[in-house]
């Protein structure tokens, strides 16, 4: 079998965020497209819902195009402004960022590329006397123009290309909304026709997590896994920290001392080369010193008790963070937040930091976010004191050259609990 063979046949882990839900909104200037667009983010009230606009787009001006965009004799309302080349381009590179995405501009539905990309279309309709006073009051008021030039570019501009380019735009809209954010059915429609993607994306993750479970159940553990010598030392810290009557304090400590043992164990695993010093005594030793840098990433907020023994280690680590949390109702894994190290693709190593590892999805996320940003997986060691079987296998199965430093192996779908222990709350 050919390694071009078996890149296709190993399991496949594909993250929420990788088939993003694009809403396309345009219609005339002052229609109310930002404003619906917007009642439709608070509508939703979910935090990985984000609007872009076109207004982002437009191309940059020379010293002439600025000086009569000064004198409003600059067409800005018509295709040829806009880079759409650049659009789509972001469009489909986007993997990491919201699940849904709403595009909103004068012609956000002119360009058939980007017709393509949009689930749906959606055209926001007003009249032009109500278009025009809602222009002039934004403009007056927001952008310091005049009414006089508001006016002049109106009629020059406007008005032209809105009956050359954005009306016919509603030939290619699946809803059209008149009356913007006062039509209250359109904009039900089309939360709960996002809903029901988000939830359709939602059942698909979660029985792809348990397929993945599946398949690998009774799998052995991977090479890729090391797990801690069970000394008689490393027995007996672990017996302090699950002793149910062993106090905050001391669980503190032992847990620092354990963390501590576990990145130096991860340590092992990153790239050395030979180096030759010279002792206070003047002799020659042969050792070795680190290729390169490692970084670390802090899967929160568990994660963060693993940080005082990182610094003891590592005393200058980059640090970031991700937070992940499981839906009380679904409990599908869902990313609320990262922050990842400058460079942390070119670092020689990350370590992912977790105490607990129980079903794996978590994990299984954080490392996609890691790739997602250019690190390579071989690069990545997850750390974790606890961790199941299931979980293990379903990490190393989908991603085989990710290395994991594990103390003990529990039981599946053990609750997490140290994160409560360690923080007191």
């Amino acid at each position: 079998m050919t390694s071009q063979d078996s890149l296709s046949t190993r399991p496949h882990y594909s993250p929420p965020w990788n088939n993003v839900t694009i809403i396309g909104i345009a219609g005339s200037s002052g229609s109310g497209k930002s404003s619906l667009s917007r009642a439709i983010l608070s509508a939703l009230n979910l935090p990985w819902v984000a609007i872009v606009g076109l207004d982002s787009f437009y191309k940059p001006l020379n010293e002439e195009d600025h000086a009569k965009a000064h004198r409003n004799e600059l067409d800005l309302d018509a295709p040829q402004a806009i880079d759409f080349d650049l659009l789509v381009e972001l469009l489909q590179d986007l993997k990491h960022g919201p699940h849904v995405l709403v595009l909103e501009g004068i012609l956000a539905l002119h360009d058939p590329r980007v017709l393509e990309l949009l689930d749906m279309k959606i055209f926001c309709e007003a009249d032009a006397d109500t278009c025009l006073s809602r222009r002039l009051l934004r403009d007056i008021a927001e952008r310091g123009r005049d009414a006089e030039g508001c006016i002049k570019q109106w009629f020059a501009f406007v008005k032209p290309n809105f009956e050359r380019y954005v009306e016919p735009q509603r030939k290619v809209a699946d809803i059209i909304v008149p009356r913007g954010i006062e039509n209250t059915v359109a904009i039900t429609m089309v939360t709960q026709y996002i809903e029901r993607k988000l939830i359709e994306k939602s059942k698909a993750h979660r029985a792809e997590l348990k397929k993945l479970g599946s398949d690998c159940e009774n799998e052995p553990l991977a090479s890729s896994v090391a797990v801690l010598e069970q000394t008689s030392q490393l027995k007996g810290i672990s017996t302090i920290i699950q002793d149910v009557d062993t106090s905050a304090e001391d669980f503190i400590f032992y847990f620092d001392r354990i963390a501590t043992l576990l990145i130096e164990h991860a340590l092992n695993n990153t790239n050395f080369a030979v180096k030759t010093i010279e002792t206070p005594t003047k002799h020659v030793y042969n050792g070795y010193q680190r290729n390169g840098e490692p970084s670390a990433v802090v899967i929160l907020r568990a994660g963060a008790a693993f940080e005082t023994g990182l610094k003891r280690v590592i005393p200058d680590c980059k640090t970031g963070r991700i937070l992940i949390q499981s839906n009380i109702r679904t409990g599908e894994p869902e990313l609320h937040y990262q922050k990842l190290p400058g460079g942390i693709q070119t670092q020689d190593c990350v370590l992912l930091l977790d105490p607990q590892m129980s079903s794996g999805g978590a994990a299984l996320m954080s490392v996609q976010v890691l790739l997602d940003h250019g690190v390579a997986e071989e690069r990545i060691i997850f750390v974790t004191y606890f961790a199941g079987k299931m979980g293990l296998n379903r990490l190393t199965k989908v991603f085989p050259r990710v290395k994991v430093v594990v103390c003990e192996i529990v039981a599946d779908y053990e609750p997490r609990w140290i994160e409560k222990r360690y923080f007191r709350c």
